[in-house]
C-alpha cells in the first residue's frame, strides 16, 4: 500500500474498530491530517492517514485522550517541539505519581515499625503537647494543618485543637517524610489513603494495585512513544517527498 492509494472512511473505521463518523471526527479534530476530497466531495484518505490513526490509537492506551489528541494536532500543524513537550509532561506526571507511591511505601514501613503510641493522657492532646512530643514547633503543625495534612478536631467551647492518637500518628508521618524532603503534594495522598482505607494493610494492598497500574501504563506509554517516533519518520518522509 502506498500513500497514493485511496482509502475510504470505512476502511479506516474497520482498521480501528470505530464508526465511520468517528473517523470523520478525528480528521475534523486534527487527530488525522487533512484529507483530500474527490470530485464528488468524498474524503480520500491515504496510508499516511492509516499510520496517523494507528499512532493515535496506540498513544491513547498509554497517554489517554487528554494528551494523545493534542499531540497529534500539534504534529499536524507542524509543531513537533510542542507535541514532544506534551509527551515529556505526561512522563513527568507519571514520575511524580511514582514518587508519591514511594512516599506511601516509606510511610507504611514507619507504621509497621512504630505503631501508634498511647497518648500521655486520655482525651487527646493540645497542639503544644504534640509539638513537644514530636520536637517540632507549633507553627509547623499549623502549617501542616493548613496544607490539609492534619485534621485535628476542635474542643467544644474553647475551639482549641485536640489531637487524637491517629492525628499524632499523622503528624509523626509528616515529620518523617518532610525530613526525607517529600513535598506536601506527595505526602497528602499517603495520609488520605490511610484514612480512606482504614488500616495500613488495606493501604498497602491499594498501593500495590496502584503500582501495578502505573507499571502497565508506563509500558503502554513506551509503546506509544515508539509508535510516535515511527510516525514522525513518516511525516518527515512525506514532507521530503512534497518538497522534492
Amino acid at each position: 500500500m502506498t500513500d497514493a492509494r485511496r482509502l475510504r472512511p470505512v476502511d479506516l473505521a474497520r482498521l480501528a474498530g470505530v464508526s465511520t463518523q468517528q473517523i470523520r471526527n478525528y480528521e475534523e479534530a486534527g487527530v488525522l491530517p487533512p484529507a483530500a476530497r474527490t470530485a464528488s466531495g468524498y474524503r480520500a484518505f491515504t496510508d499516511l492517514h492509516r499510520a496517523a490513526l494507528l499512532t493515535y490509537r496506540t498513544l491513547l492506551r498509554g497517554y489517554g485522550p487528554v494528551t494523545a489528541a493534542p499531540v497529534m494536532r500539534a504534529l499536524h500543524r507542524g509543531d513537533v517541539p510542542g507535541a514532544l513537550a506534551l509527551v515529556d509532561a505526561a512522563h513527568a506526571a507519571l514520575h511524580e505519581e511514582r514518587m508519591s507511591l514511594r512516599a506511601a511505601n516509606e510511610a507504611l514501613e514507619l507504621l509497621a515499625a512504630e505503631p501508634p503510641a498511647p497518648l500521655p493522657r486520655s482525651g487527646g492532646l493540645r497542639i503544644g503537647e504534640v509539638a513537644a512530643l514530636l520536637g517540632v514547633r507549633t507553627s509547623a503543625l499549623r502549617v501542616w494543618e493548613g496544607a490539609g495534612l492534619l485534621t485535628p478536631g476542635r474542643e467544644r467551647g474553647t475551639g482549641y485543637r485536640v489531637f487524637q492518637p491517629s492525628d499524632v500518628r499523622d503528624a509523626r508521618l509528616v515529620q518523617t517524610l518532610r525530613r526525607s524532603h517529600y513535598l506536601f503534594d506527595q505526602i497528602r495522598p499517603v495520609l488520605e489513603g490511610l484514612r480512606r482505607e482504614g488500616s495500613s494493610a488495606a493501604l498497602r494492598a491499594a498501593i500495590a494495585a496502584r503500582g501495578a497500574a502505573l507499571t502497565a501504563r508506563s509500558r503502554a506509554m513506551t509503546e506509544g512513544a515508539g509508535a510516535l517516533h515511527a510516525y514522525l519518520d513518516r511525516l518527515d518522509a512525506a514532507g521530503a517527498a512534497r518538497s522534492g
